[in-house]
């Protein structure tokens, strides 16, 4: 029996796991970076060690440091959690040979789907259809374009290592087969290191649909269900749910049948996922095996009853499979959503800061890392929380998540919550039509506009500027039973001016906005107006610093205002939230970039320059390419001119709003 596990990794995933072992009773070990020092999965573990700096390289991915800190806290297991060393199968095998209980799938097992290119290989003899590929071994030029044209375009290029999205693109046709491949390899050496790629033929409209499976040591496998997880960014999960609206029960039993047959071809033991592209014709192929816990494997514990964790540490005990595990019964429906702090508006640019204020409400689960005054670094993925919610209909858990996201209380930093909010409630996802292009489709910014605006935002406008004048009143050292703002001989109204607190707004121009309030000497609200447009018969039911009863218009809402100590507004109600930025009445005089300033969106590091000083460039031409969470992005000029300044140089390290390079007048 297992007595102590040690989970290698960080944030939710290393709560979610405790939360089981505690459970269970069995003791925990945490191992932390710099930047992790006081983070909440530290504390909540019976044990924690620190492992190295900040960056993974220092730290997480230490797989030495981290058998050391098994071995003086006391563990006698290790969990690896995803990402980081979870596919390692050196580490894997490393964790055996120190004498201590892997946690997942055998060292061999990992091995083997670790290059995609050879599990396409070892599906096929195994009777799993897989799609049309081949590895690139170097091959440039004709011999490039010769392996493209026999395959077919639409091509995908895919790191053969790794997987999340990273080192994959989409090649259309043959001009940009060679940069697109270029682009792969380089990103899969930074993520992964190994720049190994291969074609594989590319079916649009498909979607992605994985298999749960479940091994045990005495050769049992069990397939508990399906996950459709279509709605992707930059291939990347956002939205996944089970069961799949394009699955019935014949297609199901089909592609469980080939991820057990997967399965039994790689000797399984553990927890793991054999994905699939699920065609617009019924037809699937195999896509990888992931040989870890998936990040969405919370809605398949939410429809099966069961917890893969507990069944991951049972099996790795030397236990059978249970009979609720090789013949589950799914009950109901349920939808994930990842909670990212990045920009949808913005091509979805991770962003940092300190998370003010973190709240979820609603009968929702919620996996998390974060806590209020968590911050969001450069050195991890983005993700703040996964939101997850059951219900007995698909319909009614999309609409129990998208009223629980839209009411969460998120401050300090921009999230994609009105983004997933949009998805969940846009009719093509509610018809169960989404699939792998639902993006390319749907224009994000669009999917991500604000959940309030118009009326509403008037009214929640009206309340930050009601709130701020109440705790005003409550601080003030004289006369504070007065009404806010009284005259002997009345006076004009006062006012409060804000911009907005995440972004301009969608036009792209700064927006603000502008309060005009006034009570009588009765203390009742008699004017009330949202840059000049006047609330109708407001009536103020309650007012504190922190909670406003407002009724406008025969309408009465409550809000929630949340105003923080760098001027920063927040208010929420049941429509959504607004973040605004209190103007000061005195502004100070701030130093103004230099025209044709450009701007980093994100901090990162400054992967490429390729563009000089001197020269012209056109509107459009990429001048850098930005490193941030092992993604790339391109830089490109806004404009047309001669490039005057180039700020920066390869390996530099900025800051979201380092200026970049300036670009002059041109003529």
């Amino acid at each position: 029996m297992v007595q102590r596990v040690l989970v290698a990794n960080r944030g939710e995933i290393a709560r979610r796991v405790f939360a089981t072992c505690h459970r269970l009773g069995v003791g925990t070990v945490a191992v932390y970076s710099e930047a992790d020092a006081e983070a909440l999965f530290v504390r909540e573990a019976d044990r924690a060690v620190a492992i190295g700096g900040s960056a993974p390289a220092d730290s997480y991915l230490r797989g030495d440091a981290v058998i050391e800190a098994a071995r003086t806290a006391g563990a006698d297991a290790i969990h690896p959690g995803y990402g980081f060393l979870a596919e390692n199968a050196g580490f894997a095998r490393a964790v055996t040979d120190a004498g201590l209980v892997w946690i997942g799938p055998s060292a061999e097992a990992i091995e083997a789907m670790g290059s995609k290119t050879e599990a396409r290989d070892l599906m096929e003899k195994a009777g799993v259809p897989v799609l049309p590929g081949r590895r690139l071994d170097g091959e440039a030029g004709d011999a490039l374009a010769a392996i493209a044209d026999g395959l077919g375009f639409p091509l995908l290029v895919k790191a053969s290592a790794g997987g999340g999205g990273k080192g994959m693109r989409l090649v259309e046709a043959l001009p940009e087969l060679e940069s697109g491949v270029e682009g792969a390899r380089r990103e899969a050496a930074g993520a992964f290191g190994d720049d190994t790629v291969f074609l594989e033929r590319f079916a649009p409209r498909s979607r992605h649909v994985e298999i749960q499976i479940l091994g045990d040591s005495h050769g049992a496998i069990a397939a508990l269900g399906e996950r459709d997880c279509s709605v992707q960014r930059r291939h990347q999960k956002v939205i996944e749910e089970s069961p799949s609206p394009a699955v019935d029960d014949g297609l199901r039993q089909a592609m469980s049948a080939a991820a057990v047959a997967a399965g039994e071809a790689l000797g399984y033991v553990g927890a793991g996922t054999v994905e699939f592209l699920l065609t617009e014709q019924g037809e699937f192929f195999f896509l990888e095996v992931n040989t870890r816990l998936q990040v969405e494997h919370p809605v398949t514990e939410l429809v099966t009853g069961l917890d893969l964790v507990e069944l991951q540490l049972h099996v790795a005990e030397g236990g059978a499979l249970p009979a609720e595990a090789v013949s589950p019964v799914m009950r109901g429906h349920a939808i994930e959503a990842r909670l990212y702090a990045e920009d949808a508006v913005n091509d979805f640019l991770p962003v940092t800061g300190t998370l003010s204020r973190f709240a979820v409400t609603g009968d929702v689960r919620v996996d998390t890392g974060v806590e209020d005054g968590a911050e969001i670094s450069t050195y991890y993925d983005p993700m703040v929380a996964k939101v997850i919610a059951h219900g007995p209909t698909r319909a009614a858990a999309a609409r129990l998540l998208a009223d629980s996201l839209a009411r969460a209380e998120l401050h300090g930093t921009i999230t994609n919550r009105d983004f997933l909010v949009g998805v969940l409630r846009h009719e093509e996802f509610l018809d169960g039509r989404a699939d792998t292009s639902f993006l390319e489709r749907h224009d994000p910014a669009e999917l991500a506009a604000p959940l309030v605006s118009g009326e509403t935002e008037r009214g929640s406008v009206a309340a930050a500027a009601l709130a701020l004048q109440a705790r005003r009143r409550l601080d003030a050292r004289v006369l504070a039973t007065m009404p806010s703002g009284w005259r002997n001989v009345p006076a004009a109204p006062h006012e409060i001016a804000f911009d907005h607190g995440d972004r301009a707004s969608a036009s792209g121009t700064e927006r603000s906005l502008t309060v005009a309030y006034a009570f009588d000497r009765a203390n009742r609200l008699v004017i009330l107006e949202v840059d000049g447009t006047k609330l109708e018969s407001p009536v103020l039911h309650a007012c504190t610093p922190g909670d406003v009863d407002l009724e406008t218009g025969g309408h009465r809402r409550r809000y929630h205002v949340h105003a923080e100590a760098s001027g920063a507004v927040h208010v929420n109600s049941d429509s959504g939230q607004l973040s605004l930025v209190e103007r000061p009445r005195h502004p100070r005089a701030e130093e103004a970039a230099a025209a044709g300033s450009l701007a980093s969106p994100m901090p990162g590091a400054v992967w490429k320059v390729l563009a000089a000083a001197g020269e012209k460039v056109d509107k459009g031409q990429p001048l850098l390419v930005i490193e941030a969470m092992k993604m790339e992005h391109e830089i490109v000029a806004p404009v047309s001119g001669p490039l005057e300044e180039m700020r920066v140089s390869e390996g530099d390290q900025v800051d979201a709003g380092t200026i970049l390079a300036v670009i002059g007048e041109a003529g």
